[in-house]
């Protein structure tokens, strides 16, 4: 008898290991093939799920919002910067020193305001006759306001500037210009083709002539201003300025500094009509 006949027993033993191998071998196949039957996500993809649709919280929007606004406030800025950067760029080296100049003389100006009224502070309250120093200033700041409001003649240090227009070129918005930068450089009176420039001063055009609040006015156009001489001429010189615009308009321009000009040119003293002082 073969050995398989002498022990049945023992070859069914056999058997079955050789089978339960293949049986283990069979699952991990099927459970692997099943997810490898599921197509795959790549990194990209899952990327994209994360971002989209976006889950914005609300204060993630505010801070957002914040962010627009700083990054636009900096954007204008920054624009603003080069558009000044540019202009001086483009200057000589005398026009920058000319505009240093003219800036440090308005600060100057500036600071010596402050000290005149410090100064009449202190004196108010060291004074042993207050109310005779109080009496002083107020007829000092009368005759102040009246050379202001062009009811009283005014004399002092300043310039002469006389605009020749032989093409009739030059308009009002010149004019206003001109006075604008002389009143920014420090002018206390003016006074053109013997008409009193105050705070309500208007100018328009007619009939190819200007008009100084309804006065009208032919060239040549005659400034008198009181003020500092050394800070007006350059006002009206610097690069861009009345001067070098009026030039542009085939107009000459002369300016002369005096110590003595004469602004008496006087505007009759207007009631006002419905203002009143506030103080009891």
């Amino acid at each position: 008898m073969s050995e398989q006949e002498e022990t049945p027993g023992k070859g069914l033993r056999r058997e079955l290991p050789e089978e339960l191998p293949a049986e283990q071998q069979a699952t991990p196949v099927e459970e692997t093939a099943a997810p490898a039957a599921e197509p795959g996500l790549t990194g990209r993809q899952r990327l994209v799920d994360g971002l989209w649709p976006p889950r914005v919280t609300r204060a993630q929007l505010i801070v957002a919002v914040l962010l627009f606004g700083l990054g636009f406030g900096l954007a204008v800025q920054v624009a603003s910067n080069s558009d000044s950067d540019s202009a001086l760029r483009g200057a000589r080296q005398e026009d920058l020193v000319r505009i240093l100049d003219e800036l440090d003389d308005r600060t100057q100006r500036l600071e010596d305001e402050k000290q005149g009224l410090e100064k009449q502070r202190d004196e108010l309250e060291n004074s042993s006759d207050q109310a005779e120093e109080a009496r002083k200033q107020t007829v000092e700041k009368e005759r102040q306001l009246g050379i202001l409001a062009g009811t009283v003649a005014a004399q002092g240090p300043g310039i002469e500037m006389t605009i020749q227009d032989t093409k009739g070129t030059v308009e009002s918005d010149m004019l206003l210009d001109a006075i604008q930068e002389l009143r920014a450089a420090g002018a206390e009176a003016i006074q053109v083709n013997g008409v009193r420039v105050v705070a309500g001063t208007y100018l328009s055009d007619s009939d190819k002539s200007v008009s100084v609040d309804g006065n009208k006015i032919t060239a040549p156009f005659r400034f008198k201003v009181i003020g500092n001489p050394q800070d007006l001429e350059p006002a009206l010189n610097i690069p861009g300025g009345v001067v070098q615009t009026l030039e542009k308009e085939q107009a000459t321009v002369a300016v002369e500094r005096s110590d003595k000009i004469v602004v008496d040119a006087l505007r009759a003293a207007k009631r006002p009509d419905y203002a009143r002082s506030s103080s009891r």
